[in-house]
């Protein structure tokens, strides 16, 4: 078996889980965990990214010899370096509010449905395209020499060589997703110097090999590759979505973010699908994550932390017996992006809209696991729509396949079954991008017989009234 360092960073916290493969063998173990706890400083809200990275030195040091390494992370956000590759600051947090208002001043000079047309990604606020124009007269930028990717920007740590990752870059919004390649005409009318990114990476590349001053720290013996990986996260858990070969499906990425969507051929670039806000965003093989961006169980985490971290099991378990869909909030609005005060807000958007207004930590809880199922069901219908691409199966992977009530939600919402599994999926599919440079592992397809082979699903069938759904989705309109 050949053994893999898999760096997964989450938005709350990172992990090194260590994979081994044989050709009819998966396994995967947790190295190291560690929290990523952004920092709010007088400039605003920022990525301990040196914590990240000693974070990453003590999980190599706990996994042993490995035959590669990969690191995969949220996207968007990114640190800038100097003319001798120092980093001039803390990497800017995409919760900042640096970007406000910003989008507007960019759709001045490329309006929006030119934007998307020729990048394929959804608005969100946070967009690199965005912090790089809130950023345009600022002292870092004006004497960056490089821009790297935070996945990129510890691979460059751990190697001394510089790359930008292909699925990563694709959530820059200055990415071709036709080409593959950087959308230079968007760059050029923006001002946006594209020789601030490092040359582009494909999963599967070889992104250098651990420094001997890694080695030292870490007790590793080398040579000891690093290899570039999807390095944004859902490009990772998408590859270890365990589907059936020809099985018609759609996949919903759970964690502090909800990605729902398709995997396809081609990106969909639509006027109506921007309205609709998918985003178009590049995954191996030469697919597709044709994806909305739901805000996912950080509702849930923000409500957590605010009652002080309650036993979740027994949260979850008073929230599986208040009635469903008595109260129901729009998990995609950006009113619920910011940290704090999440019960205060959860409440006062129901009694806005009308509804009961949840006031127990049970009730409140209820009220998110119903929202997100009905956001899954909308961006699930809507892709299949907008795509013609019609779904048989959902596939739910990532922390969100350990919750239950919630995967029989969803379930339940969609009308369709759903299959939870693997947790780990963004370690896994990262593993399995390390495995196939050793001839372990062949395509996308074989990576998931495998997964299909070695995991533990579950899967959970929907039941109750339909027509309880749609009346909650019309409350939300109504609202």
């Amino acid at each position: 078996m050949k053994s893999y360092a898999a760096v997964d960073l989450g938005a709350s916290s990172g992990r090194v889980m260590v994979g081994r493969v044989a050709l009819d063998r998966l396994e995967l173990a947790e190295a190291h965990r560690f929290p990523n706890r952004p920092v709010r400083v007088p400039e605003g809200l920022r990525w301990d990214v040196l914590a990240l990275y000693a974070g990453v030195l003590e999980g190599l040091r706990a996994a042993g010899q490995v035959d590669s390494v990969g690191i995969d992370s949220w996207a968007v956000d990114h640190g800038l370096l100097d003319a001798d590759g120092a980093l001039l600051g803390n990497p800017v947090h995409y919760r900042d509010s640096r970007t406000q208002g910003v989008a507007e001043k960019v759709w001045a000079t490329v309006p929006a449905a030119e934007l998307y047309a020729a990048t394929g990604l959804q608005y969100a606020p946070f967009n690199t395209l965005y912090q790089l124009a809130a950023a345009r007269d600022s002292a870092q930028l004006r004497h960056a020499e490089r821009l790297l990717l935070v996945p990129d920007l510890l691979t460059y740590w751990l190697t001394g060589e510089q790359g930008t990752e292909l699925t990563n870059a694709s959530t820059t919004q200055l990415i071709d997703p036709r080409t593959r390649d950087w959308a230079y005409d968007i760059a050029d009318r923006l001002g946006i110097d594209l020789g601030l990114f490092a040359p582009l990476r494909q999963p599967g590349d070889r992104a250098g090999v651990l420094r001997d001053e890694v080695l030292e720290e870490t007790g590793l013996s080398g040579p000891v590759p690093v290899t570039a990986v999807g390095s944004h996260d859902t490009a990772s858990a998408v590859a270890a979505v365990p589907a059936e070969a020809g099985e018609r499906f759609a996949y919903i990425c759970t964690g502090t973010w909800s990605l729902a969507g398709l995997e396809l051929d081609a990106p969909v670039l639509t006027e109506e699908s921007r309205a609709a806000n998918f985003t178009n965003e590049l995954g191996l093989d030469g697919t597709v994550r044709y994806l909305r961006n739901i805000m996912g169980l950080w509702l849930l985490q923000e409500c957590v932390r605010a009652w002080g971290d309650p036993d979740l099991g027994g949260l979850l378990l008073d929230a599986s017996k208040v009635p469903e869909l008595r109260s129901v909030v729009d998990a995609e609005d950006a009113a619920f992006l910011a940290p704090g005060r999440m019960p205060e807000r959860i409440a006062e958007a129901c009694r806005a809209s009308g509804q009961p207004v949840p006031v127990s930590p049970a009730e409140i809880t209820r009220c998110i696991l119903d929202s997100l199922a009905l956001a899954h069901r909308r961006a699930i219908r809507d892709a299949e729509r907008l795509a013609d691409h019609p779904v048989d199966v959902v596939h739910v992977v990532g922390g969100g396949t350990r919750n239950a009530l919630l995967c029989q939600l969803t379930a339940d919402a969609c009308g369709l079954p759903v299959v939870a599994g693997p947790s780990e999926a963004a370690a896994l599919g990262n593993v399995l991008v390390q495995a196939g440079t050793h001839g372990l592992v062949g395509d996308l397809a074989d990576g998931r017989r495998l997964l299909t082979r070695t995991q533990p699903l579950s899967r959970y069938e929907p039941r109750g009234d339909a027509a309880r759904w749609s009346e909650a989705e019309a409350r939300l309109v109504r609202a």
